[in-house]
């Protein structure tokens, strides 16, 4: 851990004590869940040395018990910033603690998604620098050649000029295909397709680095520990 210099700002301090990232802890800040020495902190506040700082409505601890859960996003949830009518996770599932997802699937997608209320890993997780492996089954809307699952896995030109990394692809079906993806721009699956033609019908991610769906159905979850849970963190280059 970083040595930490007095005075130092609050969202700093909590991302040091390794609590939250610094938008995280700015977010607890603002919900009024941040105490130094008892009193509510704003953001900008300072942390002197001795200072006693406490995070939650309850003034608990500053150690707070990590959570992360694998997720199956139902079809037709959006993952962040619902607009009128829509409905996201938070919506549909209260685990009883205020988590987050890690990432984004996209409304018409469905599959694993990280929940957790461990801001440290946002970062770490989605940096495109780290080549997270994330894996894909996916259902189109005509049958799969050679030539298809060659283009795919060797670059596609999406429609913004980007063009996609390298990456593993194999038939499954007549209509169907295994992607693993180690980069995640908006949408990038459907776009590779209809660059190539192809129209997505249905698209499930099974797996986030070492974590897999299993046999979760849409709307339930399981809480990551144990070895999956270890290998994961360390895969990302942190400790529990």
């Amino acid at each position: 851990m970083e040595p930490i210099e007095y005075p130092i700002r609050i969202n700093r301090y909590l991302a040091l004590q390794q609590y939250a990232s610094r938008r995280e802890a700015d977010r607890l800040i603002a919900d009024k869940q941040v105490h130094i020495n008892g009193n509510i902190a704003v953001v900008g506040d300072k942390v002197q040395k001795g200072d006693k700082v406490t995070v939650g409505s309850g003034v608990k601890a500053l150690a707070k018990k990590r959570v992360y859960l694998a997720f199956c996003k139902p079809e037709g949830i959006v993952t962040h910033s619902p607009e009128r009518g829509q409905k996201s996770i938070a919506d549909i599932f209260d685990f009883g603690e205020r988590l987050f997802p890690i990432g984004r699937l996209d409304k018409d997608s469905r599959g694993l998604i990280i929940l957790t209320n461990d801001g440290r890993i946002t970062d770490k997780l989605l940096n495109p620098e780290g080549e997270h492996e994330k894996e894909y089954l996916v259902r189109v809307d005509k049958p799969v050649n050679p030539e298809f699952i060659e283009k795919m896995g060797n670059r596609v030109k999406l429609d913004d000029g980007y063009v996609t990394k390298k990456c593993v692809v194999e038939s499954t079906g007549a209509k169907q295909f295994r992607i693993v993806l180690t980069e995640g721009k908006k949408r990038q699956i459907r776009r590779m397709c209809e660059a190539l033609g192809y129209g997505v019908t249905d698209l499930l991610r099974i797996r986030i680095m070492n974590v897999r769906l299993r046999d979760l159905r849409a709307g339930e979850f399981r809480q990551l520990k144990g070895a999956e849970l270890q290998t994961l963190l360390k895969g990302i280059g942190m400790g529990q």
